[in-house]
């Protein structure tokens, strides 16, 4: 299965894909009766993909209109924790002429960064070099400490599609300012959709590229990363325990410098592309779309 958050002139709702068709979650949910909770991080957060899995098992397919022409939003909006990897890929390393770490390097992103699908990055007054990263991100969808990598994968709900962006400029200065670099608003877009991890069994094999205007600028397979998604995921869960909804963003093959009027994309074997229109802030205006 797939699952996103659609816009509607009411807000945003959860969609579920089923096969080639997709249905609003909530309504599909009623026809299959069984009750989800109305929005996705609430879906993930309370554990209901088992008894929705199970519902369809039972019923079939729900016997509703499927859902057409969607204006995908961010699969939703605030993540308990996001947990970011940097350099897990040598040669995005070399690109900032830095060592591979002998253990996974990381950082946190606030929340307020996220974006959806079509939504605009702004590049903030205060930065003159800002690069997007594709990453693929794991989606928590258990709790769970001191995870073994061979369990890693059943703590999952699933995986999506990531750009990740850095004031560059800011972090060469002081790689102290790292948090800084990593947490302006509209730095993390996510989507369009979260596949389950039942939907990709051959992670590993995946290639992932960074796109700007429709040119692959770097790409490199999951299976080239320094430490695997299972690794990380267990390694990081020795630190603190992960909560439903967590993400958990693995790195980037590599960036790209992103500027006003471009266009920069996350390209993933399998998924949907998730693209971003890039503009320079105005910085008498607030804020863009979210």
């Amino acid at each position: 299965m797939r699952f996103a958050s659609y816009i509607t002139e009411d807000g945003e709702r959860a969609a579920v894909g089923l096969g080639d068709s997709v249905f609003d979650l909530e309504a599909a949910a009623r026809a299959l009766k069984v009750a989800v909770p109305p929005s996705l991080q609430a879906f993930i957060e309370q554990e209901a993909l088992g008894a929705f899995r199970a519902a369809i098992d039972r019923f079939g397919p729900p016997g509703i209109a499927p859902l057409s022409a969607l204006r995908f939003a961010a699969p939703y909006r605030r993540p308990p924790k996001i947990w970011g990897i940097g350099l897990n890929y040598r040669a995005h390393a070399a690109d900032l002429n830095a060592a591979v770490p002998d253990e996974p390097a990381s950082f946190m992103k606030p929340h307020t960064t996220i974006i959806g699908p079509a939504a605009t990055i702004l590049l903030p007054p205060q930065s003159e070099r800002v690069t997007a990263e594709a990453e693929v991100g794991l989606v928590l969808g258990r709790r769970g400490r001191d995870i073994s990598e061979t369990d890693a994968t059943s703590f999952l709900f699933g995986y999506v599609p990531i750009l990740d962006m850095t004031a560059e400029d800011i972090l060469r200065r002081d790689p102290r300012f790292l948090t800084r670099a990593k947490s302006f608003d509209t730095f993390l877009s996510v989507g369009p959709w979260i596949l389950t991890t039942d939907e990709v069994p051959d992670l590993a094999t995946r290639r992932i590229a960074t796109v700007c205007n429709a040119t692959e600028v770097t790409a490199n397979s999951v299976s080239n990363m320094v430490f695997s998604p299972e690794r990380l995921l267990a390694f990081t869960s020795r630190v603190f325990e992960f909560e439903p909804g967590d993400l958990l963003l693995t790195g980037t093959p590599g960036a790209v410098p992103i500027h006003d009027g471009d266009v920069a994309a996350c390209r993933i074997d399998g998924f949907p592309e998730l693209r971003n229109p890039v503009r320079r802030e105005n910085p008498d205006r607030g804020g863009g779309e979210r």
